[in-house]
């Protein structure tokens, strides 16, 4: 991880919270070589009343495989140093994760240029401007382009590294570690659903109750009409207040939540592609098989062949 003067605590914090866990014999997770390193070793400049301090140099991103860009206060000022160690990465194939602010490096490394990117929303109109090469889009928690990745504001840099794990060693380990640091192992929606609706505008309790029996219950038929009675509202009200809480479409939500599922029973174990589909929800392997392709760009029984180790399917 790239750190510079002004770099902001909580991207620090988040980014060390997936990367930088000491191994944990209760999940078997992956553990990972983790350093931080900056321009130049020693005292790096904080922001929220206290600095840190950096032993290692640029030249740990020389044989990285991930090399990550935390946030940082000033970033309409770079490091060229830290612009080029980004650029050498990526030209020798290694990936490249930006988290909010950090996207601007990613930018002076010219690695935005036709590339689709986001960053936090207050900004996206000034990395349009800054690099209008870019493809910006300010509506997304995360974007994938190429092997350069860049998450939106510094929470969403939780999704971008749930997304990288999940799509390196699969469903399994981003699930356990979201449930480590206790997050959603994907949050549906976009940055839209936190500048749409000012806060204290919504005066509807948590949908929290519902998700949960919702998701005790994705092999059954779960229609609108079904969820709006167990919340005890009308389908209209219903489905109005869900996109509110959650940025997204009941229907959206619950396709996701039945790909993630269909994921882990692909990874864990034997069944086969229909009965998956019958157990979590779709109903059948062509109906599975198209939202899959559609969400993962693979097929369900080529993840299976790249992520299953229990034992040949049915």
């Amino acid at each position: 991880m790239i750190v510079q003067d002004g770099a902001e605590p909580f991207t620090l914090g988040v980014l060390g919270e997936v990367w930088a866990e000491p191994y944990h014999p209760e999940d078997d997770n992956p553990q990972f070589d983790y350093v931080v390193c900056t321009p130049r070793p020693g005292r790096v400049k904080g922001t929220a009343g206290y600095d840190y301090l950096v032993d290692h140099g640029l030249e740990e991103t020389l044989d990285a495989d991930l090399v990550v860009v935390a946030a940082k206060r000033n970033f309409l000022e770079p490091s060229p140093e830290a612009a080029a160690a980004v650029r050498a990465a990526h030209d020798r194939g290694a990936r490249v994760l930006s988290s909010c602010t950090g996207v601007f490096i990613l930018g002076e490394a010219g690695l935005l240029d036709g590339r689709a990117c986001t960053t936090h929303w207050r900004y996206g109109s000034l990395l349009a401007e800054r690099f209008p090469l870019a493809r910006v889009d300010a509506d997304v928690l995360y974007v994938e382009d190429d092997l350069v990745l860049t998450g939106a504001g510094s929470a969403a840099g939780i999704d971008a590294c749930l997304h990288l794990i999940r799509q390196v060693f699969g469903a399994k380990v981003a699930t356990t570690t979201a449930r480590r640091i206790v997050v959603p192992p994907h949050r549906d929606g976009g940055q839209a659903q936190y500048v749409r609706t000012p806060m204290g505008q919504t005066e509807c309790d948590t949908l929290a109750p519902l998700l949960a029996w919702a998701s005790d219950r994705l092999d059954e038929p779960l229609s609108i009409e079904k969820l709006a009675n167990q919340a005890h509202m009308s389908a209209r009200t219903f489905a109005r207040r869900f996109r509110d809480e959650t940025g997204t479409t009941p229907l959206q939500w619950l396709t996701t939540q039945r790909l993630a599922q269909a994921e882990e029973m692909l990874e864990n174990s034997t069944l086969s592609v229909e009965q998956i589909a019958t157990r979590v929800g779709f109903g059948n392997a062509a109906t599975l098989r198209h939202h899959f392709t559609a969400a993962r760009g693979t097929t369900p029984q080529q993840y299976r062949k790249t992520f299953n180790y229990v034992g040949e399917a049915v």
